[in-house]
């Protein structure tokens, strides 16, 4: 219904994903660690971190809207840490990147938090979530005080924590991401990055949604996927250039009536199509601004 005149738009539904966290390379004979997911805020469903729905957004014909598009954190085989990932932002609504793993201690806090990195000695502790966006990484138990091999933690997801390192073996899967259906299909986003194998044991599983796989012995981590703001995966031990895996880059989906026409200035890439009574504007990168006009 439109809100008392025919000047004004009805409140806009939206899904605002930041980018992912990436993953941490392999230290010494340490398997890298998985990136936190972007933050996952939503009007049409469940947020991340477990938080409900938020409200709808009142916006005004004719006015433009700042829109940004979060990149991914990138991968790295010379920086040790992962990178944070970029914010994503539809008018007020702000999504923060995802925590960059680490390697030999705390995660990085972010959207969700990047995993930890357990060192000789040392435990680590998964980098913290954002209430209402996402979770916490995984955490590590400290290693002896001379090189061993160690697995890699998981990066948190919007829907849950990280996977911890076990007995310096075992390493932890990426949090899953939440399901959403504001395009008219169900579909997982922001999904944490999976821990990296050590020299032992395999790598673990990227979160559904988007996050990438740790990588295997000799193998680097699997980026997170496009436009979901998963978390990028962290390296297997190794030598030669192994790489964490980067994080996915975020997206910002606004619906609204289909009797409203949106404008996407320069600067966006965007979509948009109809579903029923609602038209829906995927906006896959940039920064820029958006309006609506009656149709």
């Amino acid at each position: 219904m439109l809100a008392g005149n025919s000047s004004a738009l009805p409140s806009i539904e939206y899904l605002v994903i930041a980018g992912g966290g990436a993953g941490s390379r392999y230290d010494l004979n340490n398997g890298g660690s998985g990136g936190g997911a972007g933050g996952f805020r939503n009007s049409t469903g469940l947020s991340g971190g477990g938080a409900l729905s938020e409200s709808r957004l009142p916006v005004d014909l004719g006015t433009n809207y700042t829109v940004t598009v979060g990149a991914g954190g990138a991968g790295s085989s010379s920086v040790v840490n992962g990178a944070q990932g970029s914010n994503s932002v539809f008018a007020s609504i702000t999504s923060l990147g995802g925590g960059g793993a680490a390697v030999g201690g705390d995660g990085f806090s972010g959207g969700s938090g990047g995993g930890a990195g357990a060192g000789d000695g040392i435990a680590g502790t998964g980098g913290a979530g954002t209430a209402g966006q996402g979770y916490a990484g995984g955490n590590a138990v400290a290693g002896g005080t001379s090189p061993g091999n160690r697995a890699g933690t998981g990066g948190g997801g919007a829907g849950a924590v990280g996977g911890n390192e076990i007995n310096n073996v075992s390493s932890g899967a990426g949090g899953v991401g939440v399901v959403g259906d504001i395009t008219g299909s169900f579909v997982f986003r922001a999904g944490g990055g999976g821990g990296g194998a050590n020299g032992a044991v395999g790598a673990s599983a990227g979160g559904n949604g988007g996050g990438g796989a740790g990588g295997a012995n000799n193998a680097s981590g699997a980026s997170g996927t496009a436009n979901t703001g998963g978390g990028g995966g962290g390296a297997g031990t190794g030598s030669g250039t192994l790489f964490g895996g980067s994080g996915g880059s975020g997206v910002v989906i606004l619906r609204y009536p289909t009797r409203f026409t949106i404008t996407i200035g320069a600067g966006l890439t965007g979509s948009t199509t109809t579903v029923g009574d609602n038209k829906i504007t995927t906006i896959t990168a940039g920064t820029g601004n958006v309006s609506w006009e009656a149709a």
